[in-house]
């Protein structure tokens, strides 16, 4: 099984499906890249989530499992209390039930975070979404430390401010474009 060489992660609250929608919609068929998306969304709604961005785009689309290899192609959703590891096969999701600590469905910080210790040999491009909160602000923060691309949506395209506003504040180097133009981008990013 071989790793994709090219991630793309998306972090997204409040307004988020709408814009994941239209980034979805631009997506060109994934040749060396995967995506994985953290919307905070109840439980019961993620598989009708991934439904539904599924009849926009190509790329196989589903709700990341306990112990799924990444794949090259595949665009994730992620539920529960969810991490990645890498062993010698690749990068594979650990999914767990959401514990009573848990705030967030999934915690964005936690998925980004996991990609910390093997960010230096895959190229990973880091996206914050509207939302309320600051859920996924300090990883990106953390990611672009270790050299990572991050984008976040410019206040004007933000449904909520809140995420968006936070990482503009905190994340220095961060790019700060309009949903269409993070689209775009991401497009470029897994071309």
């Amino acid at each position: 099984m071989k790793t994709p060489s090219k991630i793309v992660l998306i972090g997204a609250s409040t307004g988020g499906p709408g814009q994941i929608e239209k980034i979805i919609k631009e997506l060109p068929l994934l040749k060396d890249s995967a995506i994985i998306i953290a919307q905070h969304m109840s439980v019961g709604f993620m598989h009708s989530f991934s439904r539904q961005l599924q009849a926009h785009n190509q790329n196989t689309i589903l709700v990341a499992a306990d112990k799924d290899y990444l794949e090259i192609g595949k665009v994730y959703t992620c539920c529960g209390d969810i991490k990645l590891k890498q062993d010698n096969l690749g990068v594979y999701f650990i999914k767990k039930a959401l514990g009573d600590k848990t705030h967030f469905n999934p915690d964005i910080n936690n998925v980004f975070n996991s990609f910390l210790p093997i960010c230096k040999s895959i190229e990973i491009l880091c996206v914050i979404l509207t939302g309320i909160g600051r859920d996924g602000v300090d990883a990106c923060k953390a990611l672009s430390l270790c050299g990572c691309k991050t984008i976040t949506e410019d206040e004007k395209s933000s449904i909520v401010d809140g995420m968006t506003g936070k990482a503009r504040a905190e994340v220095k180097d961060i790019k700060v474009m309009s949903i269409d133009a993070i689209a775009k981008d991401i497009k470029e990013f897994c071309s």
